[in-house]
């Protein structure tokens, strides 16, 4: 989002004592139970949006519950100032001053104004998807990439429904992007009408925030409050559903109208008081074996982490979304911890003293059987969203605020007690890496067959770690995590809480949209890649150079790996060939690519991979590697859901029956 604009910033109205008209006009739908007082407090000054996950630090002691934001002016304008515009030439401006420069919307019936508006933007480019599912990963794998908000647009009825997935993906790993909906016209809305759903009912639970639009006066601050939610505080997804007649209906916009959420406003952390910070710092001072727990919440503190860690010299243990907070390269990093992390990072966590949880929601898939979980650890919680504190695992030490500030306030308080100097966990360090040698992540080779683990690993020589990667879910999406040295945040973008398959393809696409010229390669399963394969003809039309490396096995590898070692080994619909031409791969992924003018190639043994995925880096524009695997492979090592760090997995495959 493009910085705030250099002039003053408009006085603050003083809001009334009661509701006033436009605030009944709108439906706001929150997904807390947020008490939104009618008599606000004395307003602050104005707040300079920027995308990240901090919150800026409060220049008043009490929050207000109405701010005017100073945005941008849309350049160069369409309408003079006091011109009637339709509701969608307002909404697009809107977007405009929000810095939006691209969207990804598909048309139908009851967004049609919205695109009508969108081709008269000379600001928006709109980078169309072939499905809605499509365009709402895409948004999410521009905003994770990026930082910013991602923008996805869909008609009403099965168009906003398609992006359910999307907005539950965006909720459950914190990502901020706006989503805005067409909607049957108002005098329809509860008639069963035509590509008629509810959608801010259908959404309420898997949104941060959603809205009805039901007069088109609140269309500015809606969307400057859609945006100040998508990215304030715990980011996350927020939905705008706007009427057909309200898209049409003539108004002169204004641009300074306040937002007003005055529950929000007043629940947003604080800075870190520095009496707890000290008493983290002691704990430190105190510990034998502490260990660094760090998740997505770290991703825009990476700097403020990487100094943390020079001045204590504390391991660090990733969460799949934390992956690139903390150079997975580095001396000190312990890489993935979890049901497929590393031994060496899940004896940490087991074995130490203190563990220091820094943005992160004790998820299931790390902790396994919580009571043994860090059992012999004080455990100190940083976290930027109060509800995560104690919801399941108990902190000795909680402090609700942005990691990134309470970062910089422990290092402040490190530096003054010489603390790089004082503390010593070299014994310690030198433990861990003995794990380190002694259970190294490893793979077999059978003949030419070529391992998928060594293919990414070539993948990350050939790059140098400095792709972009994104994923889609299962086996591909674990030895990604495990097997590619992530080097900065935002350069790891897979579907984590959710674990929405199909997801890989379109959040490269908006990978590519934020970083041009970025490489940027879509590390992919046959199963979830054929999931969103009509967005190959996106990728093409947009000539996106997005590298493809398919990790090809014919099967839903994960589940046949918990076939193998749950269910005997019994195939229960996990083989997505042809089971009347099972020596042929089926289907044919290279006529997919063919299909879209997208250049392709096919590689079946070992020792012609690392000149086929050269092949791939080096053709210009978007490319297909269909890298044929063996499905006996198991991501190892593995935990088992529910299990414990003894209960640990480190050998076998579908070679051996169990």
């Amino acid at each position: 989002m493009a910085a705030a604009s250099t002039s003053a910033a408009t006085t603050i109205p003083k809001p009334s004592s009661h509701i006033s008209s436009s605030s009944r006009s709108s439906i706001f739908i929150s997904r807390f139970t947020l008490p939104l007082s009618l008599n606000p407090q004395k307003a602050i000054p104005h707040r300079s949006l920027h995308i990240s996950n901090s919150v800026s630090k409060p220049t008043t002691p009490a929050p207000s519950s109405s701010t005017t934001l100073t945005i941008p002016q849309a350049s160069p304008p369409r309408f003079s100032p006091d011109e009637a515009r339709k509701g969608a030439d307002i909404l697009v401006e809107a977007l405009e001053r929000q810095g939006v420069t691209d969207v990804f919307a598909y048309p139908g019936g009851a967004s049609m104004e919205i695109h009508q508006a969108l081709t008269r933007s000379p600001i928006i480019r709109n980078v169309l998807p072939r499905h809605e599912q499509g365009g709402v990963f895409a948004a999410e794998g521009y905003a994770r990439a990026s930082g910013k908000p991602g923008v996805c647009i869909a008609t009403s009825g099965p168009g906003a429904t398609n992006l359910v997935s999307g907005l539950a993906d965006a909720l459950l790993d914190s990502v901020p992007i706006v989503a805005i909906t067409g909607q049957v016209p108002r005098r329809m809305i509860g008639t069963d009408a035509f590509q008629e759903t509810p959608i801010v009912e259908v959404t309420r639970s898997i949104t941060k925030h959603n809205y009805l639009v039901l007069d088109v006066d609140d269309i500015p601050r809606i969307v400057s409050e859609a945006f100040f939610l998508a990215t304030s505080g715990r980011p996350g997804p927020v939905l705008i559903d706007v009427p057909k007649d309200i898209q049409q209906q003539l108004a002169v916009p204004n641009w300074n109208t306040p937002i007003k959420l005055p529950g929000y406003m007043s629940r947003l952390p604080k800075v870190p008081n520095e009496s707890h910070l000290e008493q983290i710092v002691r704990l430190i001072f105190e510990s034998k074996k502490p260990v660094l727990y760090v998740g997505g919440g770290c991703l825009n503190s990476s700097e403020e982490l990487r100094k943390f860690v020079e001045l204590t010299g504390i391991p660090v243990a990733s969460t799949l979304m934390g992956l690139g907070a903390f150079p997975v390269g580095h001396e000190l990093s312990l890489q993935m911890l979890g049901m497929h992390g590393t031994v060496y990072a899940n004896y940490s966590v087991d074995k130490s003293d203190l563990l220091l949880a820094f943005g992160v929601r004790f998820d299931d898939r790390v902790t396994g059987k919580l009571e043994a979980f860090a059992s012999r650890a004080k455990i100190v919680h940083i976290d930027i969203d109060s509800a995560e504190i104690g919801k399941n695992k108990q902190p000795h030490v909680s402090v609700c605020a942005d990691v990134k500030f309470a970062l910089q306030g422990m290092n402040k308080i490190l530096e003054s007690r010489c603390a790089k100097s004082k503390l010593d966990f070299k014994a310690w360090r030198e433990e861990l890496n003995e794990q380190k040698s002694k259970y190294p992540l490893k793979y077999k080779t059978f003949g030419d067959a070529i391992p998928p683990q060594y293919a990414i690993q070539v993948l990350d020589e050939l790059t140098d770690g400095n792709a972009i990667i994104s994923t889609g879910v299962g086996q591909h999406q674990m030895w990604a995590a495990q097997f590619y040295k992530y080097k900065r945040p935002r350069q790891w973008l897979t579907s984590g809480g959710l674990g929405a398959m199909g997801f890989g393809l379109p959040a490269a696409i908006g990978a590519a949209v934020a970083n041009p010229g970025a490489v940027v390669v879509d590390i992919d399963g046959d199963g979830s890649f054929i999931m969103n394969v009509q967005e190959l003809a996106t990728i093409r039309v947009e000539n996106l150079p997005i590298k493809i490396m398919l990790l090809n096995n014919q099967h839903l590898g994960m589940v046949v790996q918990w076939e193998d070692r749950f269910y005997k080994a019994n195939r229960a619909h996990t083989y997505l060939g042809d089971p009347s031409k099972e020596s042929e791969i089926f289907p044919n992924m290279l006529k997919f690519a063919e299909a879209c003018g997208i250049p392709a190639a096919r590689v079946t043994r070992k020792e012609g991979l690392r000149m086929a995925i050269q092949k791939m880096l080096d053709t210009p524009g978007p490319y297909l590697l269909d890298v044929i695997v063996p499905h006996q492979e198991h991501v190892l090592p593995m935990i088992p859901s529910g299990g414990a760090f003894k209960d640990v997995i480190t050998e076998g495959d579908g070679r051996t029956k169990y």
